[in-house]
């Protein structure tokens, strides 16, 4: 499987993007210093979901995990969040934000195809 730099790094950036809308949509949810804990309590929750659960010697991360998933359990995870944060910019009336996250979603899956087999192969 490849691990091609600049698709490694534009998986990085979407990650940073659906950290960003999932504490901007947090933040929409309420007033006042409620807002600022919505906002710091999705993106973590984002993060611990992210970085927990993991296919033992994925090559396209460290290779470690804490909780061993299965390899369609990781990717259906990895499109749910995704999915979810492009809702939330939807959902947040950011149309054009939420058509570009998906495109490029969509563009890092299809060069991904080796590790979308991968990923499917693992138990």
């Amino acid at each position: 499987m490849s691990k091609n730099p600049l698709n490694l790094a534009l998986r990085f950036l979407l990650e940073l993007a659906a950290i960003f809308a999932f504490g901007v949509w947090g933040y929409s949810l309420a007033e006042g210093g409620t807002r600022f804990f919505l906002a710091i309590l999705f993106p973590v929750l984002f993060a611990v979901l992210w970085g927990v659960f993991a296919v033992r010697n994925d090559p396209s991360r460290s290779g470690k995990t804490v909780v061993q998933t299965s390899g369609p359990v990781r990717l259906i995870l990895e499109l749910g969040l995704f999915a979810a944060g492009i809702w939330m910019l939807f959902d947040l009336d950011h149309s054009l934000p939420a058509w570009i996250f998906i495109g490029l979603v969509l563009a890092h899956y299809i060069s991904s195809w080796d590790r979308i087999a991968w990923l499917l192969k693992q138990k």
